[in-house]
């Protein structure tokens, strides 16, 4: 564990990390001084940052001076070329040969995705696996955990959820013969578009006894509010229902320990801040407590039955130990590969660094907006708690006026956000290649005039 020292710096209080293996670390946690708040001061900042040297592994767009949509797409790493490379070159060396040749030997290339998935989501490796699309990921971890009965049949997740989401449950509950106007069930949000931890045992309280299935975002893809899933998975068993979580902005993003927080399941993408690409692999994760249950339903499909036995081609079906067992098909390679290539650059850096970079960029950007565009927008997100996680890597800001415009207008300066109708405009960190220079570079051209 990393030891926490605390000296002040002229005005500005900031603390000193001593990380395990003998980096120091410097963030601050409190108002920056004035200095820090100018171009020259974001420079100073980033000389201090431990994870400078990872920008140089990205390639940024052309004509892009900033880029904060990692939450929708991630930059693509530099090495994800050779990754990807050396499989195409196996196939046109080998062919068929290539799905047992020891070098690409693609019968059980996915394995290699697990460690650095498990080490990424706090799992087992047995717990995780890479597979399909997110949303087909979902589907077939509702066929397991959403198991309705006449009394049991309901579905708790998050206001303002991502729409694919909304329809997948929707779907799931019509598909065993109810109605979703009834099965699903909304958190009520009370802070603006954000839901407080009463209100969401306000509304567990009132379902309790009619919920199958609470299945929660984390963080939201509007406001940015992460949920505390340890907390939630525990109030969720006590209710005696089943417990998930989407975690398209949370893997890569949060610092994650699954199997300890006892989640019966989670699915993510992995293009957005895991920067495997448009459309890449997406993973999941299935508590070990169910890996040999007789009685959880699931789809099967030839690449879940057990390796020894795979190519036997017999009629019955024989599980795969683990999370593997849900697979379906033989897995995309090239997709795995350039999912291999990101992974090691989260490995190399640490979630522990890449959180702690993530927050003092996020503060940073308030501080900057406080100083240099108050009074045109509010922040939607919840703000920052020491010791727990409220937020990730992203910051939405409703504008008062012109939220549009202001968006134009960034990308025509070469600064990349999002923008959601009607006014917000989202903006996320992706701690290794984004730095102070770059927040300080958005501010001041969110300063300006529309």
């Amino acid at each position: 564990m990393a030891r926490l020292l605390k000296k002040v710096i002229e005005d500005c209080k900031i603390y000193t990390l001593f990380l395990d293996h003998g980096e120091w670390f410097t963030i601050s946690f409190m108002d920056y001084d004035d200095f820090h708040l100018t171009k020259e001061g974001a420079r100073a900042l980033d000389r201090e940052d431990a994870l400078r040297s990872f920008r140089r592994e990205f390639c940024f767009p052309s004509s892009c001076e900033a880029y904060f949509a990692g939450h929708s797409l991630g930059l693509r790493p530099r090495q994800t070329e050779e990754f990807v490379g050396e499989e195409l070159e196996a196939w046109a060396k080998m062919g068929v040969k290539g799905h047992f040749a020891p070098k690409s030997h693609w019968f059980s290339y996915h394995e290699s995705a697990a460690p650095p998935l498990a080490r990424l989501v706090g799992a087992k490796e047995r717990e995780v696996v890479a597979m399909n699309s997110l949303t087909v990921n979902l589907h077939l971890m509702l066929v397991s955990f959403y198991r309705p009965t006449r009394k049991r049949y309901k579905i708790l997740i998050e206001n303002n959820s991502f729409p694919s989401d909304k329809y997948a449950v929707d779907s799931q509950a019509r598909f065993h013969g109810f109605d979703p106007k009834e099965a699903i069930i909304e958190l009520k949000a009370d802070r603006g578009i954000t839901v407080s931890w009463e209100s969401m045992m306000e509304t567990m309280d009132e379902h309790g006894d009619s919920l199958a299935l609470v299945m929660l975002g984390n963080c939201n893809y509007l406001s940015g509010q992460c949920f505390d899933m340890e907390k939630m998975a525990s109030r969720a068993k006590s209710c005696g229902a089943f417990v998930g979580f989407n975690l398209a902005h949370g893997a890569g993003n949060l610092k994650l320990d699954l199997h300890k927080w006892g989640v019966d399941f989670a699915v993510w993408c992995s293009y957005k801040y895991l920067n495997s690409g448009p459309g890449g692999i997406a993973g999941a994760f299935i508590h070990e407590n169910h890996h040999t249950d007789p009685h959880i339903p699931r789809f099967e499909g030839w690449w879940g039955s057990d390796k020894k036995t795979r190519f036997a081609m017999g009629p019955n079906f024989s599980p795969s130990a683990g999370a593997e067992a849900w697979q379906l098909s033989n897995p995309a390679i090239f997709q795995l590969a350039a999912l291999r290539s990101s992974l090691d650059l989260f490995d190399r850096a640490g979630m522990e660094k890449i959180a702690i970079k993530r927050d003092r960029l996020t503060l940073y950007l308030e501080a900057l907006l406080q100083k240099l565009c108050p009074g045109r927008y509010e922040i939607m997100t919840p703000p920052w708690k020491e010791g727990g996680q409220m937020r990730g890597g992203m910051l939405c800001l409703r504008f008062r006026e012109g939220a549009q415009k202001i968006e134009k207008k960034l990308s025509d300066e070469g600064i990349i956000v999002d923008f959601r109708p009607p006014d917000i405009i989202r903006i996320a960190m992706a701690p290794l290649y984004n730095n102070h220079e770059d927040v300080f570079q958005l501010v001041e051209a969110l300063s300006g005039p529309t």
